[in-house]
């Protein structure tokens, strides 16, 4: 029997953009491990910036996939979500989750619904609430700060807080139920932005910072969240698969940076080799 790893990531297609199943497929792919894809929906482009776009919910069309699998014997070693576009797509990863992972197989959410203090546009708290729910069923969760609010109920505090915030906030995430937080966008110095990492039952986390470029990019969540997955999947620990996908984020916004026409997305394709060769070491 074959001992490689198969990761599903279930998440939307924007077919121009650098985001989502885009950037997961290659990424992952990259790491050495064979990555099977469960659209959730087409999109022409993502919606940050891009008008006019087309967009075809593909919701109805997951029941028949998984049943599929399930006849065929299909399952994964990992299951990796991203961007869910309705509380119905949330319900069917759950029953995703009971149905196709093998045995010691992870589960890995990307709450994928906000940023900077507010949710993206077509959610409510309702779907927030959700998502948690989400959240509480993944043995690790990738939030940022405002998802790791939102999902909780925690209060947002986007800047100015301290150490005793982060710890409270990400025991209110593992208190959904998930195994382990790993919190983005952390910073206590503004020179610095960096990543929380904490497992159910420990009182402190630990960090991993780089240094804060002036400009972001697009995108850059999802990159992060596919490279912490194909590191971790591949052997290494969170908080070393957290420095691993951080330091390959900021490599490919460094790339991005002077390209004014590269405004839609971060060019992690320039920057793969060096994920590649990190987890070769």
């Amino acid at each position: 029997m074959s001992t490689d790893k198969r990761v599903l990531t279930v998440q939307d297609i924007s077919c121009v953009g650098q985001c989502s199943l885009t950037v997961a497929l290659p990424i992952i792919s990259a790491c050495g491990i064979e990555t099977a894809v469960l659209p959730s929906a087409v999109l022409s482009t993502h919606t940050g910036g891009f008008t006019g776009f087309t967009f075809r919910d593909l919701t109805e069309d997951i029941p028949g996939i998984v049943a599929h699998w399930e006849k065929e014997k299909i399952g994964f070693d990992a299951v990796y979500t991203g961007y869910l576009g309705s509380k119905r797509q949330i319900e069917l990863v759950r029953d995703i989750f009971r149905r196709v992972i093998n045995k010691g197989g992870v589960k890995i959410v990307d709450p994928a619904m906000a940023d900077n203090g507010k949710l993206y546009t077509g959610f409510d708290m309702a779907f927030a609430a959700e998502m948690g729910k989400l959240c509480g069923d993944a043995d690790i969760t990738l939030p940022n700060i405002t998802e790791a609010a939102m999902t909780t109920g925690y209060p947002y505090c986007g800047e100015g807080y301290d150490e005793a915030y982060i710890e409270g906030l990400m025991q209110a995430v593992l208190a959904l139920g998930a195994g382990a937080v790993v919190l983005t966008g952390v910073s206590y110095d503004p020179k610095q932005l960096g990543v929380a990492v904490l497992k159910r039952g420990e009182k402190k986390p630990a960090y991993y910072f780089h240094e804060r470029l002036p400009k972001n990019s697009h995108g850059t969540g999802d990159i992060f969240a596919a490279a912490f997955t194909g590191a971790y999947v591949s052997g290494r620990s969170m908080i070393e698969a957290a420095r691993i996908a951080a330091d390959f984020t900021v490599a490919g916004m460094k790339a991005t940076i002077g390209d004014d026409s590269h405004w839609y997305g971060t060019k992690f394709e320039k920057v793969l080799p060096l994920l590649v060769n990190e987890l070769n070491k």
